[in-house]
């Protein structure tokens, strides 16, 4: 049961990845406001990390168990990077993301990206499949 739990959230995080990458590439205008205003090319990080998105996706879901923990290790690293931003723009009067509720929530489940994405790299590391 344990197997099919990890197998299942690594399938998902995958597929929300690739979701997620692929809309910074369809809608990059909804992304640009949450870039960070210190740092150059607010288009170019978008498109960037949209590729990044959708690459680690793929890793993750379509090759072999060596590079889905490749894949695994790679989200956790990018939902690390991304958790300031998402704990700036909570912290706005306006939040680009909607609400400070919104943004809250989104917050709180940037965390359970993180511990889903590390959970899931651990387990498949040890994984002897």
């Amino acid at each position: 049961m344990k197997v099919i739990f990890w197998v299942i959230t690594s399938i998902l995080l995958a597929v929300l990845m690739m979701v997620s990458g692929f809309y910074h590439l369809l809608k990059p205008e909804f992304y640009v406001p949450i870039v960070p205003s210190f740092l150059p090319f607010p288009l170019g990080i978008v498109y960037l990390s949209g590729i990044v998105e959708l690459l680690l996706g793929i890793v993750t879901l379509f090759l072999n168990q060596k590079y889905t923990k490749y894949g695994l290790f790679g989200i956790f690293i990018l939902m690390v990077m991304f958790l300031p931003i998402h704990i700036f723009d909570a912290m706005k009067d306006q939040p680009v993301i909607g609400s400070s509720t919104v943004a809250y929530v989104r917050l709180a489940f940037q965390f359970v990206l993180i511990w889903l994405s590390w959970k899931s790299y651990k387990f498949t590391s040890l994984a002897r499949i």
